[in-house]
């Protein structure tokens, strides 16, 4: 005999009671964002795999579950944002701005599996399209603290960070694009790895066999187009693997750029080392950022922005020991530009993340730069965290009928029944009237509906209350107001 299948690696079956649980706090959830004007959208859990190629993130598309399928490179959702913003530019650019959006949803990441760490994972999330800064921002961190809170989440803390700080200042630093995304992408290793790890990244890929100074002075976009060009004149055959040609190129271009001046890295590297250290109370983590940003003379402009958030999120009622301040989060995707944010539960677990990605609809071919905000929940970290009690299910009623031709009749008791508001559950066993019972008892029925021929010809039903224990006949067209007191 062969032996039972079980779920793939990372995956889990929800049964009845944790699925309840879920589902509630997911409704509990969306009725919130509901109330503050979003309008729910749903997307295709497989998307075109080009889609996530640029602007996701390294670490990310490492997670990808990716597969050919006639022709074409195809993956898994990883997450909601891009799908939801190429879904607006496919087709909701004239909506009037700004727009609202709601999803929730399986999504999935090929992630070492551990406690509440599943390869596939619900999210819930909104995305605030065509809102600049500091007020939709301001709304998207209230609103996901409005969330958990609904949802049964006593205790959590809100970690807020700005990217467009540490992009503005590594292009200050004249960083080339590969050095600084490389730095963006190890912001939150960069704390508990050190400055070393991030060096040896820098420093990974080995010798290129071409002249990087041919390249200079051309930008990213442009030297891709022209080595993409060449190599196809030449005959070099791109097509290999599941990576489309412009990745492959991109890559290499971002490869052929690696190379910074060694002086400007070693800036770079300690301005940011001490930079994302510092996390704490906003007004002192703030003074703290805008202190050492002045003394190496770089630009702290985005520190009077992230203020005005802060005070915006109080503002909306959230209270001011909740937030914290992190210039260390840099939450590992590349489309942020902006402030971003992280809320973690009593014990450090994540709970919710998000940010603003101006960059974006742009990105995905949008007409013109939108500015955009989102954030999404874990579902099942926030059930954990929230740890709610599984809402109890309705007391169902057993119809049974004695014999078969009283089982028409039977359903006919249980379609008034289910009309008067009540689940009901019909015998098609054909067991007797003391099996049904010891049935209806195991599973917390409320009651136990009889039918035989005698109730057929007189319209009647023998209603057993099951809490009560009493018995009595029912005239048929009383159940039309619902079932019997007790």
């Amino acid at each position: 005999m062969s032996g039972s299948i079980e779920p793939v690696r990372g995956m889990r079956d929800m049964l009845p009671p944790e699925y309840a649980a879920q589902a509630a706090a997911i409704g509990r959830i969306e009725r919130v964002l509901e109330l503050h004007g979003y309008a729910p959208i749903d997307v295709p859990i497989i998307e075109q795999r080009d889609l996530y190629s640029r602007k996701l993130g390294e670490e990310l598309v490492g997670k990808v579950y990716e597969f050919a399928f006639g022709g074409r490179d195809l993956v898994l959702r990883p997450e909601m944002t891009a799908s939801v913003l190429r879904a607006y530019v496919a087709r909701l650019q004239d909506q009037p701005a700004p727009l609202r959006l709601r999803y929730a949803g399986p999504v999935f990441r090929y992630e070492r599996p551990q406690r509440l760490t599943y390869r596939q994972f619900t999210q819930v999330g909104v995305e605030l399209i065509g809102a600049a800064p500091p007020r939709a921002d301001a709304e998207c961190i209230a609103l996901a603290c409005a969330g958990l809170a609904a949802a049964g989440v006593a205790a959590f803390r809100v970690r807020i960070g700005h990217i467009g700080l540490v992009r503005a200042m590594l292009g200050a630093l004249g960083l080339t694009e590969r050095s600084q995304g490389v730095l963006l992408w190890s912001l939150e290793r960069m704390r508990t790895g050190g400055i070393e790890g991030v060096r040896m990244r820098l420093n990974a890929g080995g010798g290129a066999p071409f002249d990087a100074a041919l390249l200079e002075g051309i930008d990213d976009r442009t030297a891709e187009g022209l080595l993409l060009h060449s190599l196809r004149e030449i005959g070099v055959n791109l097509r290999f693997g599941t990576r489309p040609p412009e990745e492959i190129v991109g890559r290499l271009v971002r490869k052929l750029r690696r190379d910074d001046p060694q002086p400007r890295i070693d800036r770079a590297l300690a301005v940011l080392a001490e930079l994302s250290g510092i996390h704490g109370p906003a007004e002192a983590a703030i003074a703290q950022a805008e202190a050492l940003l002045a003394s190496a003379g770089l630009p702290a402009a985005a520190l009077d922005e992230l203020r005005t958030v802060i005070r915006l999120v109080a503002a909306h009622g959230v209270a001011a020991e909740l937030l914290d301040v992190d210039f260390g989060i840099g939450r590992g995707l590349h489309y942020y530009t902006g402030p971003i944010f992280e809320i973690y539960d009593a014990t450090g677990m994540q709970l919710c993340g998000g940010g603003r990605y101006d960059d974006l609809v742009t990105a995905l071919g949008g007409r013109q730069a939108t500015p955009a905000v989102g954030f999404a929940y874990g579902i099942e970290r926030v059930v954990a965290a929230a740890a709610p009690p599984a809402p109890a299910p309705t007391a169902a009623i057993l119809v049974a009928a004695s014999d078969d031709d009283s089982h028409p009749y039977a359903l006919e008791v249980a379609r008034r029944l289910r009309a008067a508001g009540h689940a009901v559950c019909v015998d098609v066993r054909q067991r007797s009237v003391a099996a049904n019972l010891r049935d209806a008892v195991r599973r917390d029925a409320a009651a136990l509906v009889l039918v035989g021929a005698e109730e057929c010809a007189r319209g009647e039903v023998v209603w057993r209350d099951l809490a009560s224990r009493h018995e009595r006949r029912i005239v048929l067209d009383e159940l039309a107001h619902g079932a019997p007191d007790a």
